[in-house]
Protein backbone atom coordinates (compact mmCIF):
# COMPACT_ATOMS: atom_id res chain seq x y z
CA UNK A 1 0.00 0.00 0.00
CA UNK A 2 1.05 3.62 -0.81
CA UNK A 3 1.19 6.73 0.80
CA UNK A 4 -1.84 8.71 0.27
CA UNK A 5 -2.27 12.51 1.09
CA UNK A 6 -5.18 15.27 1.39
CA UNK A 7 -3.73 17.84 -1.26
CA UNK A 8 -5.18 21.12 -0.25
CA UNK A 9 -4.57 22.47 -3.61
CA UNK A 10 -6.96 19.68 -5.44
CA UNK A 11 -9.72 19.41 -2.64
CA UNK A 12 -9.14 15.68 -3.02
CA UNK A 13 -6.59 12.98 -1.73
CA UNK A 14 -3.75 12.07 -4.37
CA UNK A 15 -0.98 9.02 -4.22
CA UNK A 16 2.44 10.54 -2.89
CA UNK A 17 4.72 10.64 -5.67
CA UNK A 18 8.49 12.23 -4.76
CA UNK A 19 10.07 14.76 -7.31
CA UNK A 20 12.98 12.39 -6.17
CA UNK A 21 12.29 9.06 -4.30
CA UNK A 22 16.40 10.10 -2.71
CA UNK A 23 15.23 13.08 -1.92
CA UNK A 24 12.09 14.03 -0.24
CA UNK A 25 11.38 17.81 0.49
CA UNK A 26 8.69 19.10 3.17
CA UNK A 27 8.41 22.49 4.54
CA UNK A 28 6.27 23.52 7.35
CA UNK A 29 6.00 27.28 8.70
CA UNK A 30 6.93 27.75 12.32
CA UNK A 31 6.31 30.46 14.81
CA UNK A 32 6.81 33.83 15.14
CA UNK A 33 8.65 34.05 17.93
CA UNK A 34 7.90 37.35 20.31
CA UNK A 35 5.51 34.99 22.78
CA UNK A 36 5.42 31.19 24.12
CA UNK A 37 3.51 28.82 22.09
CA UNK A 38 0.04 28.33 22.63
CA UNK A 39 -1.86 24.38 22.06
CA UNK A 40 -3.41 25.93 18.49
CA UNK A 41 0.73 26.09 17.17
CA UNK A 42 1.68 22.87 18.49
CA UNK A 43 -0.83 21.09 16.50
CA UNK A 44 1.28 21.39 13.21
CA UNK A 45 4.32 20.73 14.81
CA UNK A 46 3.04 16.90 15.93
CA UNK A 47 1.56 16.40 12.93
CA UNK A 48 4.01 17.28 10.67
CA UNK A 49 6.62 15.40 12.74
CA UNK A 50 4.22 12.39 12.58
CA UNK A 51 4.24 12.14 8.72
CA UNK A 52 8.38 13.42 9.10
CA UNK A 53 8.97 9.83 10.98
CA UNK A 54 6.47 8.18 8.21
CA UNK A 55 8.35 9.54 5.56
CA UNK A 56 11.60 8.56 7.27
CA UNK A 57 10.62 4.98 7.29
CA UNK A 58 9.39 5.10 3.23
CA UNK A 59 12.65 6.93 1.97
CA UNK A 60 16.20 6.85 2.78
CA UNK A 61 16.62 10.85 3.09
CA UNK A 62 13.56 13.32 3.69
CA UNK A 63 14.53 17.10 4.31
CA UNK A 64 12.12 18.87 6.73
CA UNK A 65 12.29 22.12 7.06
CA UNK A 66 10.60 23.83 9.71
CA UNK A 67 11.52 27.94 10.00
CA UNK A 68 11.87 30.34 12.98
CA UNK A 69 10.46 33.98 11.88
CA UNK A 70 12.59 35.90 14.33
CA UNK A 71 12.11 39.63 12.83
CA UNK A 72 8.52 40.80 12.47
CA UNK A 73 6.06 43.44 13.68
CA UNK A 74 4.79 41.91 16.62
CA UNK A 75 8.28 40.75 17.75
CA UNK A 76 9.31 44.55 17.07
CA UNK A 77 5.90 45.79 19.33
CA UNK A 78 6.96 43.34 22.44
CA UNK A 79 10.80 43.84 22.31
CA UNK A 80 10.02 47.79 22.70
CA UNK A 81 7.70 47.33 25.35
CA UNK A 82 9.86 45.35 27.34
CA UNK A 83 12.92 47.34 26.79
CA UNK A 84 15.32 44.64 25.19
CA UNK A 85 16.91 43.94 21.88
CA UNK A 86 14.68 42.32 18.94
CA UNK A 87 17.52 39.33 18.73
CA UNK A 88 17.56 38.65 22.91
CA UNK A 89 13.43 38.68 22.41
CA UNK A 90 13.40 36.42 19.64
CA UNK A 91 16.51 33.89 20.95
CA UNK A 92 14.52 33.84 24.37
CA UNK A 93 10.97 32.32 22.68
CA UNK A 94 12.92 30.31 19.80
CA UNK A 95 14.82 28.34 22.32
CA UNK A 96 11.62 27.99 24.59
CA UNK A 97 9.56 26.79 21.96
CA UNK A 98 12.28 24.02 21.09
CA UNK A 99 12.04 23.20 24.48
CA UNK A 100 7.92 22.99 24.37
CA UNK A 101 8.17 20.61 21.25
CA UNK A 102 10.76 18.85 22.35
CA UNK A 103 8.34 17.71 25.38
CA UNK A 104 5.55 16.64 23.27
CA UNK A 105 8.24 14.03 21.40
CA UNK A 106 8.84 16.30 18.24
CA UNK A 107 12.00 14.93 16.35
CA UNK A 108 14.13 18.09 15.54
CA UNK A 109 13.55 18.96 11.87
CA UNK A 110 16.43 18.36 9.18
CA UNK A 111 17.10 22.11 8.64
CA UNK A 112 15.67 25.44 10.83
CA UNK A 113 16.28 28.02 8.70
CA UNK A 114 16.19 31.80 10.87
CA UNK A 115 14.35 34.53 8.23
CA UNK A 116 17.67 37.25 9.23
CA UNK A 117 19.82 34.59 8.16
CA UNK A 118 18.55 34.63 4.74
CA UNK A 119 18.12 38.36 3.85
CA UNK A 120 20.68 38.55 1.10
CA UNK A 121 18.31 35.75 -0.92
CA UNK A 122 15.00 37.81 -0.02
CA UNK A 123 16.66 40.73 -1.90
CA UNK A 124 17.96 38.93 -4.41
CA UNK A 125 14.13 37.09 -5.08
CA UNK A 126 12.64 40.61 -4.59
CA UNK A 127 14.95 41.73 -7.44
CA UNK A 128 14.07 38.84 -9.79
CA UNK A 129 10.15 39.55 -9.53
CA UNK A 130 10.66 43.33 -10.23
CA UNK A 131 12.96 42.07 -13.39
CA UNK A 132 10.03 39.63 -14.62
CA UNK A 133 7.34 42.09 -14.53
CA UNK A 134 5.52 40.62 -10.83
CA UNK A 135 6.96 43.20 -8.37
CA UNK A 136 7.12 47.34 -8.56
CA UNK A 137 8.92 49.35 -6.22
CA UNK A 138 7.25 52.77 -4.81
CA UNK A 139 8.77 55.53 -6.56
CA UNK A 140 6.30 58.47 -5.94
CA UNK A 141 8.78 60.95 -3.83
CA UNK A 142 5.94 60.85 -1.32
CA UNK A 143 7.78 60.52 2.71
CA UNK A 144 6.88 57.30 4.26
CA UNK A 145 5.63 55.46 0.87
CA UNK A 146 9.40 55.25 -0.70
CA UNK A 147 11.18 52.30 -0.29
CA UNK A 148 8.01 49.54 -0.52
CA UNK A 149 8.07 47.02 -3.02
CA UNK A 150 5.17 45.20 -3.86
CA UNK A 151 4.27 42.10 -5.84
CA UNK A 152 1.40 42.89 -7.67
CA UNK A 153 -1.04 40.17 -7.96
CA UNK A 154 -2.79 41.20 -11.22
CA UNK A 155 0.74 39.51 -13.15
CA UNK A 156 -0.52 36.17 -12.23
CA UNK A 157 -3.20 34.53 -13.83
CA UNK A 158 -4.08 31.67 -11.50
CA UNK A 159 -3.73 33.96 -8.27
CA UNK A 160 -6.11 32.16 -5.53
CA UNK A 161 -5.78 28.78 -6.76
CA UNK A 162 -4.70 27.25 -3.57
CA UNK A 163 -7.78 29.38 -1.62
CA UNK A 164 -10.12 29.17 -4.09
CA UNK A 165 -10.54 33.05 -4.13
CA UNK A 166 -10.87 35.38 -7.21
CA UNK A 167 -9.53 38.57 -7.13
CA UNK A 168 -13.01 40.19 -7.10
CA UNK A 169 -14.03 38.04 -3.95
CA UNK A 170 -10.82 39.16 -1.93
CA UNK A 171 -11.40 42.59 -2.42
CA UNK A 172 -15.07 42.63 -1.98
CA UNK A 173 -14.45 40.89 1.27
CA UNK A 174 -11.51 43.14 2.95
CA UNK A 175 -12.14 45.59 5.67
CA UNK A 176 -8.94 47.15 5.35
CA UNK A 177 -7.83 51.19 4.03
CA UNK A 178 -5.87 50.31 1.03
CA UNK A 179 -2.32 51.84 1.21
CA UNK A 180 -2.55 54.84 -1.54
CA UNK A 181 0.80 53.45 -3.18
CA UNK A 182 -0.56 50.34 -4.28
CA UNK A 183 -1.13 49.75 -8.22
CA UNK A 184 -4.00 47.61 -7.24
CA UNK A 185 -5.80 46.92 -3.83
CA UNK A 186 -4.57 42.91 -3.34
CA UNK A 187 -1.13 43.56 -4.13
CA UNK A 188 0.90 42.60 -1.34
CA UNK A 189 4.16 43.56 0.82
CA UNK A 190 7.32 42.04 -0.41
CA UNK A 191 10.00 44.67 1.68
CA UNK A 192 8.88 47.72 3.15
CA UNK A 193 11.03 50.76 4.66
CA UNK A 194 12.85 50.55 8.41
CA UNK A 195 12.86 53.71 10.12
CA UNK A 196 16.03 54.59 11.92
CA UNK A 197 15.11 52.81 15.32
CA UNK A 198 13.47 49.91 13.74
CA UNK A 199 15.93 46.85 12.32
CA UNK A 200 16.71 47.01 8.82
CA UNK A 201 19.63 45.85 6.24
CA UNK A 202 20.39 47.93 2.72
CA UNK A 203 18.57 46.55 -0.22
CA UNK A 204 18.56 48.19 -3.57
CA UNK A 205 15.21 50.03 -2.39
CA UNK A 206 16.39 51.83 0.58
CA UNK A 207 16.99 50.54 4.12
CA UNK A 208 14.43 48.25 4.89
CA UNK A 209 12.95 44.97 5.88
CA UNK A 210 11.31 41.89 4.34
CA UNK A 211 7.44 40.75 4.21
CA UNK A 212 5.97 38.03 5.59
CA UNK A 213 5.49 36.25 3.03
CA UNK A 214 8.55 36.37 1.30
CA UNK A 215 10.87 35.01 3.63
CA UNK A 216 9.34 31.20 3.61
CA UNK A 217 9.55 31.17 -0.88
CA UNK A 218 13.08 32.47 -0.11
CA UNK A 219 14.21 30.05 2.59
CA UNK A 220 12.23 27.33 0.64
CA UNK A 221 14.33 28.09 -2.37
CA UNK A 222 17.90 28.01 -0.72
CA UNK A 223 17.53 24.83 1.25
CA UNK A 224 14.98 22.77 -0.63
CA UNK A 225 15.02 23.74 -3.89
CA UNK A 226 12.45 25.47 -6.52
CA UNK A 227 10.04 22.68 -6.55
CA UNK A 228 9.10 21.05 -3.32
CA UNK A 229 6.93 17.61 -2.35
CA UNK A 230 4.74 18.81 0.81
CA UNK A 231 4.12 22.18 2.03
CA UNK A 232 2.35 22.06 5.59
CA UNK A 233 0.95 24.13 8.37
CA UNK A 234 -2.24 25.29 10.06
CA UNK A 235 -5.37 26.15 8.38
CA UNK A 236 -5.18 29.86 9.01
CA UNK A 237 -2.52 30.50 6.91
CA UNK A 238 -4.01 29.07 3.55
CA UNK A 239 -4.99 32.58 2.64
CA UNK A 240 -3.53 35.20 2.68
CA UNK A 241 0.01 33.57 3.57
CA UNK A 242 0.48 30.38 1.32
CA UNK A 243 -1.27 32.04 -1.81
CA UNK A 244 1.14 34.59 -1.72
CA UNK A 245 3.95 32.45 -0.96
CA UNK A 246 2.98 30.34 -4.36
CA UNK A 247 2.89 33.56 -5.82
CA UNK A 248 6.60 34.81 -5.00
CA UNK A 249 7.81 31.23 -6.06
CA UNK A 250 5.94 30.34 -8.90
CA UNK A 251 6.76 33.48 -10.59
CA UNK A 252 10.47 34.07 -9.48
CA UNK A 253 11.00 30.70 -11.11
CA UNK A 254 9.29 31.19 -14.26
CA UNK A 255 5.71 29.25 -13.32
CA UNK A 256 7.50 25.88 -12.10
CA UNK A 257 4.98 23.85 -9.83
CA UNK A 258 5.96 25.74 -6.44
CA UNK A 259 5.07 22.32 -3.99
CA UNK A 260 2.94 19.26 -5.26
CA UNK A 261 0.68 18.32 -2.16
CA UNK A 262 -0.24 20.85 0.27
CA UNK A 263 -1.50 20.09 4.09
CA UNK A 264 -3.04 21.83 6.36
CA UNK A 265 -4.11 20.87 9.76
CA UNK A 266 -7.58 21.98 11.55
CA UNK A 267 -8.01 24.38 14.00
CA UNK A 268 -7.77 23.36 17.75
CA UNK A 269 -11.03 24.85 20.15
CA UNK A 270 -11.01 25.16 23.61
CA UNK A 271 -14.30 23.73 25.75
CA UNK A 272 -15.89 23.76 22.57
CA UNK A 273 -15.05 27.32 22.01
CA UNK A 274 -12.64 29.01 19.44
CA UNK A 275 -9.08 29.77 20.82
CA UNK A 276 -8.73 33.67 20.57
CA UNK A 277 -7.80 36.83 22.65
CA UNK A 278 -10.65 38.19 22.93
CA UNK A 279 -12.13 35.07 24.94
CA UNK A 280 -9.02 34.68 27.16
CA UNK A 281 -8.82 31.24 26.41
CA UNK A 282 -5.66 30.25 25.11
CA UNK A 283 -3.76 27.37 26.38
CA UNK A 284 -0.30 27.92 26.34
CA UNK A 285 1.71 24.56 25.83
CA UNK A 286 3.96 25.33 29.26
CA UNK A 287 1.64 25.30 31.46
CA UNK A 288 -0.40 22.54 30.04
CA UNK A 289 2.89 21.16 30.41
CA UNK A 290 3.10 21.54 34.31
CA UNK A 291 -0.57 19.78 34.52
CA UNK A 292 0.48 17.06 31.81
CA UNK A 293 3.26 15.31 30.57
CA UNK A 294 4.43 16.02 27.15
CA UNK A 295 2.88 12.69 25.63
CA UNK A 296 -0.46 13.35 26.95
CA UNK A 297 -0.78 16.44 24.82
CA UNK A 298 0.41 14.57 21.75
CA UNK A 299 -1.90 11.40 22.18
CA UNK A 300 -4.64 14.19 22.48
CA UNK A 301 -3.45 15.64 18.84
CA UNK A 302 -3.31 12.28 17.23
CA UNK A 303 -6.45 11.27 18.86
CA UNK A 304 -8.43 13.30 15.94
CA UNK A 305 -7.99 13.68 12.07
CA UNK A 306 -5.24 16.39 11.96
CA UNK A 307 -7.62 17.77 9.04
CA UNK A 308 -10.54 17.55 11.55
CA UNK A 309 -11.30 20.85 14.43
CA UNK A 310 -10.44 19.60 17.43
CA UNK A 311 -11.73 20.25 21.10
CA UNK A 312 -8.98 20.84 24.17
CA UNK A 313 -10.42 20.50 27.68
CA UNK A 314 -9.60 19.33 30.92
CA UNK A 315 -11.82 15.74 30.41
CA UNK A 316 -10.38 15.05 26.97
CA UNK A 317 -6.62 15.79 28.56
CA UNK A 318 -7.73 13.04 31.51
CA UNK A 319 -8.73 10.56 29.70
CA UNK A 320 -5.72 10.27 27.69
CA UNK A 321 -3.40 10.08 30.44
CA UNK A 322 -5.52 7.07 31.62
CA UNK A 323 -5.57 5.58 28.14
CA UNK A 324 -1.32 5.90 27.80
CA UNK A 325 -1.77 4.35 31.12
CA UNK A 326 -3.12 1.37 30.13
CA UNK A 327 -0.70 1.25 27.52
CA UNK A 328 2.44 1.41 29.77
CA UNK A 329 0.73 -0.70 32.32
CA UNK A 330 0.76 -3.84 29.82
CA UNK A 331 4.63 -2.77 28.45
CA UNK A 332 5.22 -2.93 32.77
CA UNK A 333 4.17 -6.46 32.74
CA UNK A 334 7.01 -7.05 29.94
CA UNK A 335 10.33 -5.21 30.48
CA UNK A 336 11.51 -8.42 30.63
CA UNK A 337 11.02 -9.38 27.27
CA UNK A 338 13.31 -7.52 24.42
CA UNK A 339 11.26 -6.33 21.53
CA UNK A 340 12.32 -8.21 18.31
CA UNK A 341 12.58 -6.32 14.91
CA UNK A 342 9.32 -6.73 13.07
CA UNK A 343 8.23 -5.85 9.64
CA UNK A 344 5.01 -3.98 10.53
CA UNK A 345 4.21 -2.84 6.64
CA UNK A 346 1.15 -5.09 6.66
CA UNK A 347 -0.68 -4.17 9.86
CA UNK A 348 -3.56 -2.00 10.07
CA UNK A 349 -2.26 0.52 12.31
CA UNK A 350 0.27 0.89 9.34
CA UNK A 351 -2.04 1.47 6.57
CA UNK A 352 -4.07 3.83 8.63
CA UNK A 353 -1.35 5.85 8.67
CA UNK A 354 -0.50 5.70 5.20
CA UNK A 355 -4.36 6.72 4.47
CA UNK A 356 -3.43 10.21 4.55
CA UNK A 357 -2.26 10.06 8.47
CA UNK A 358 -5.33 8.62 10.00
CA UNK A 359 -3.32 8.76 13.39
CA UNK A 360 -7.19 7.64 15.23
CA UNK A 361 -7.37 4.91 13.92
CA UNK A 362 -3.83 3.62 14.15
CA UNK A 363 -4.39 4.61 18.13
CA UNK A 364 -6.64 2.31 18.03
CA UNK A 365 -5.04 -0.51 16.74
CA UNK A 366 -1.90 0.65 19.42
CA UNK A 367 -4.47 -0.60 21.89
CA UNK A 368 -5.22 -3.95 20.19
CA UNK A 369 -2.04 -4.84 19.82
CA UNK A 370 -1.37 -3.99 23.19
CA UNK A 371 -3.98 -6.45 24.34
CA UNK A 372 -2.23 -8.89 21.99
CA UNK A 373 1.31 -8.89 23.49
CA UNK A 374 -0.24 -9.47 26.98
CA UNK A 375 -2.13 -11.96 25.64
CA UNK A 376 0.93 -13.53 23.73
CA UNK A 377 3.16 -16.74 25.33
CA UNK A 378 6.64 -17.44 24.78
CA UNK A 379 8.67 -16.29 21.61
CA UNK A 380 5.08 -14.92 20.31
CA UNK A 381 5.81 -11.46 22.89
CA UNK A 382 8.78 -10.42 21.72
CA UNK A 383 7.15 -9.80 18.27
CA UNK A 384 3.94 -8.61 19.74
CA UNK A 385 5.99 -6.04 21.70
CA UNK A 386 8.20 -5.15 18.72
CA UNK A 387 4.91 -4.61 16.55
CA UNK A 388 3.39 -2.48 19.61
CA UNK A 389 6.91 -0.48 20.07
CA UNK A 390 7.82 0.04 16.07
CA UNK A 391 3.67 1.56 15.64
CA UNK A 392 3.99 3.63 18.31
CA UNK A 393 7.64 4.77 17.34
CA UNK A 394 5.99 6.30 13.77
CA UNK A 395 3.41 8.59 15.60
CA UNK A 396 6.24 9.48 19.12
CA UNK A 397 4.25 7.60 21.55
CA UNK A 398 5.30 5.30 23.80
CA UNK A 399 8.92 6.88 24.22
CA UNK A 400 9.86 6.55 27.63
CA UNK A 401 10.60 3.61 30.11
CA UNK A 402 7.31 2.08 31.40
CA UNK A 403 8.12 2.24 35.28
CA UNK A 404 9.68 5.89 34.90
CA UNK A 405 6.01 6.33 33.57
CA UNK A 406 4.53 6.12 36.25
CA UNK A 407 6.92 7.17 39.11
CA UNK A 408 6.75 10.47 36.90
CA UNK A 409 5.56 13.68 39.35
CA UNK A 410 1.68 14.06 38.46
CA UNK A 411 1.13 17.63 40.05
CA UNK A 412 -0.05 16.04 43.64
CA UNK A 413 2.13 15.19 45.97
CA UNK A 414 5.85 16.13 46.25
CA UNK A 415 7.29 13.39 47.25
CA UNK A 416 10.24 12.13 45.92
CA UNK A 417 10.75 8.95 44.65
CA UNK A 418 13.77 8.09 47.52
CA UNK A 419 10.46 8.78 50.00
CA UNK A 420 8.44 6.29 48.45
CA UNK A 421 10.91 3.33 48.44
CA UNK A 422 11.43 4.72 51.88
CA UNK A 423 7.95 3.94 52.72
CA UNK A 424 8.13 0.79 51.03
CA UNK A 425 10.89 -0.25 52.85
CA UNK A 426 9.19 0.63 56.02
CA UNK A 427 5.90 -1.45 54.86
CA UNK A 428 8.11 -4.34 53.61
CA UNK A 429 9.68 -4.57 57.39
CA UNK A 430 6.10 -4.28 59.07
CA UNK A 431 4.79 -7.52 56.94
CA UNK A 432 7.83 -9.16 57.60
CA UNK A 433 7.07 -8.64 61.08
CA UNK A 434 3.91 -9.50 60.90
CA UNK A 435 2.48 -6.43 61.68
CA UNK A 436 0.12 -6.29 58.66
CA UNK A 437 -1.94 -2.99 60.46
CA UNK A 438 1.31 -0.67 60.52
CA UNK A 439 1.73 -2.27 56.76
CA UNK A 440 -2.03 -1.15 55.75
CA UNK A 441 -1.48 2.55 57.42
CA UNK A 442 1.94 3.08 54.92
CA UNK A 443 -0.21 1.64 52.11
CA UNK A 444 -3.10 4.18 53.07
CA UNK A 445 -0.50 7.20 53.62
CA UNK A 446 1.07 6.88 50.21
CA UNK A 447 -2.13 6.62 48.98
CA UNK A 448 -3.38 9.90 50.48
CA UNK A 449 -0.05 11.23 48.85
CA UNK A 450 -1.38 9.82 45.26
CA UNK A 451 0.94 6.90 44.96
CA UNK A 452 -0.68 3.61 44.42
CA UNK A 453 1.01 0.15 45.65
CA UNK A 454 0.81 -2.61 43.19
CA UNK A 455 1.97 -6.24 44.89
CA UNK A 456 2.94 -8.95 42.96
CA UNK A 457 5.17 -12.21 43.17
CA UNK A 458 8.21 -10.10 41.88
CA UNK A 459 7.77 -7.48 44.61
CA UNK A 460 5.82 -4.57 44.99
CA UNK A 461 5.71 -1.34 42.15
CA UNK A 462 4.28 1.69 42.70
CA UNK A 463 2.76 4.47 40.42
CA UNK A 464 1.10 7.87 40.67
CA UNK A 465 -2.36 9.02 40.29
Amino acid sequence: MSLTLYNTMTRSKQLFEPIDSQRVTMYVCGPTVYNRVHIGNARPAVVFDTLFRLLQNLYPNVQYARNITDIDDKIMKTAAELGEQISVLSTRYAEAYFEDMAALNNLSPTIIPYATQHIPEMIDMVARLIEKGHAYAVDNGVAGEQGHVLFAVQSMPNYGQLSQRSLDDMLAGARVEVAAYKQYAGDFVLWKPSADDEPGWDSPWGRGRPGWHLECSAMIEKHLGESIDIHGGGQDLIFPHHENEIAQSCCAHDGRPFANIWMHNGFINIEGEKMSKSLGNFRMVNDLLEQYPGEVLRYVILSAHYRSEQNFGKELLDSAWRSLDTLYGFLRTQTDIQAADVDISDSHAYRALLDDLNTPVAISELHKLAREMNAAEGDTRAEAKGRLLAVANLMGLLQQDAEGWFTHSRGGSDISSDEIEALIAKRNQAKADKDYAGADAVREELKAMGVVLEDSREGTKWRRE
